[in-house]
């Protein structure tokens, strides 16, 4: 989206004050971190001290090495993830952190574009971009036309307004004639197209699904009770229940690996892999997470398109 709908996305998903603390790591014994910071967005350098990981640059293509570049798409949602910052402009979170220590580690500069999540993986098998970010969850759908090299550990969960009389959703025919809001093109919208069938089956009126491709659109079908419940990644809905009052983090539903995505087939995902481990085993990977408060997403290797979490 423009950067200033982005900007008034991002100002209404973090409430009037901009409090951007950290999101709940879904380990309860981790420490918040220095996204706990009221005011302002993490702003830790993770990424400068990176050295070049020579192992992980002999797996590129002689010709990308040779280039020196790779065309990025990143998808711009909401924190932790990919935003903007106050100034409208700036990219940060957790995914941007990520792709450019990754890239820093392959020698590697990065030419990020932003695209509509639903955009990117099309335009990846199409050839326009070399790889793309936005929490792309590994599914068994997406792995037949898509590769995918794993940084995280996020999934699918759920997120109501205090007054909802949901306390869990542990299976989908809970949600029967409630009307659910989720991302246009999303893991969460195909989950809830695939199962709608189950309400019929047990003799319950359908739950009403209701996509927004703008992230602040979906909040706010929330707030203004055009929604029930929003089903989103665990770390998005954690964090941003506690920018807005009111609303609050139901239950996670299902976890899903995330990774970068390329096309079916690359040859750029061994050097990503090696990429990613290195960063794992020098400090930078969990440098990354404590920075936006996500340790509870930490993978502990980097796999290339694993099968998809049960």
């Amino acid at each position: 989206m423009p950067r200033t709908r982005q900007t008034s996305a991002f100002a209404l998903i973090t409430a009037a004050a901009l409090s951007l603390t950290a999101c709940g790591s879904g380990d309860p014994a981790a420490p918040a971190g220095p996204a706990a910071v009221k005011g302002r967005t993490p702003t830790a350098d993770v990424v400068s001290s990176v050295k070049k990981n020579d192992a992980a640059v002999r797996l590129l293509p002689a010709k990308v090495r040779d280039s020196g570049s790779l065309s990025l798409a990143t998808a711009v949602g909401a924190p932790p993830g990919a935003f903007y910052r106050e100034d409208g402009k700036t990219l940060t979170g957790a995914d941007i952190d990520f792709a450019d220590a990754v890239a820093k580690s392959l020698g590697l500069e990065l030419k990020r574009e932003v695209a509509s999540f639903e955009a990117i993986l099309p335009a990846l098998d199409s050839g326009k971009y070399d790889l793309g970010t936005g929490n792309f969850g590994v599914t068994e759908e997406r792995r037949r036309t898509i590769d995918f090299v794993t940084y995280i550990n996020d999934g699918q969960g759920f997120a109501v307004r205090d007054d909802s009389g949901l306390e869990e959703v542990t299976d989908l025919t809970q949600l029967c004639g409630l009307t659910v809001g989720t991302g246009a093109g999303t893991t969460f919208e195909a989950t809830l197209e695939e199962n709608r069938h189950r309400c019929a089956d047990v003799g319950e009126e359908a739950y009403e699904v209701k996509t927004y491709a703008d992230q602040a659109a979906v909040w706010i079908s929330l707030q203004q009770g055009r929604s029930d419940v929003l089903m989103s990644t665990i770390n998005g809905l954690r964090y941003a229940v506690t920018q807005q009052e009111g609303l609050r983090f139901l239950n996670e539903y299902k976890r899903l690996d995330v990774g970068f995505a390329f096309k079916k087939g690359t040859p750029l995902a061994p050097a990503f892999q090696a990429a990613v481990n290195g960063l794992k085993a020098d400090g930078t990977y969990d440098r990354i997470l404590k920075k936006w408060g996500t340790t509870g997403s930490a993978i502990r290797t980097s796999r290339i398109s694993p099968p998809e979490i049960g």
